[in-house]
């Protein structure tokens, strides 16, 4: 009982901790709300509603859920920075020299940070730049987020990456 009471009472493990979960959380949410909407809504609507119909719901989807990943890559690029600081704290306190001196674990973190910004620019060019005045010629090319499926495997990698960072630094 006492490690637990410890554990709640010491901020500076409650903290990373809260921290890291807010970012795992965040990104559980992005990626399985975008596969939800490639494995089960897409290929639904197809079947249920009408070929005519499926633009004006894909895209009234589209609208709120560009809301929630925005909201939700802020957190991640916020919480992620966090998560970096203790984990240079960590490394530094394990080996008296910080991140900066472990090459495998920055050449992950760096293939990481490149994805989430890749992914970050496709978020922003299609919230900037997706016209809803444009029709596509068949509806079989439509998806309700643009790149969807491109997000989907990047979010993915950016997963594998975080796994291999968990591991590289412990």
């Amino acid at each position: 009982m006492d490690a637990l009471q410890s554990l709640f009472t010491d901020f500076n493990t409650l903290i990373p901790i809260l921290n890291h979960w807010v970012h795992l959380s965040a990104a559980v949410v992005w990626v399985g709300g975008i596969a939800f909407l490639i494995m089960a809504v897409t290929p639904g609507l197809k079947k249920a509603v009408a070929k005519e119909q499926i633009k004006p719901i894909t895209d009234a989807f589209y609208q709120h859920y560009k809301k929630v990943a925005g909201i939700l890559l802020v957190i991640l690029l916020f919480t992620g920075g966090i998560n970096f600081h203790y984990v240079n704290q960590l490394i530094t306190a394990q080996t008296g020299s910080g991140i900066q001196h472990h090459p495998k674990y920055l050449m992950v973190f760096f293939v990481k940070l490149f994805l989430v910004l890749f992914l970050l620019t496709l978020f922003l060019y299609t919230v900037i730049f997706k016209s809803d005045d444009v029709e596509e010629d068949g509806d079989e090319t439509y998806e309700a987020i643009p790149f969807q499926r491109t997000a989907l495997w990047i979010g993915l990698f950016i997963l594998l990456c975080a796994a291999a960072m968990k591991h590289l630094h412990q």
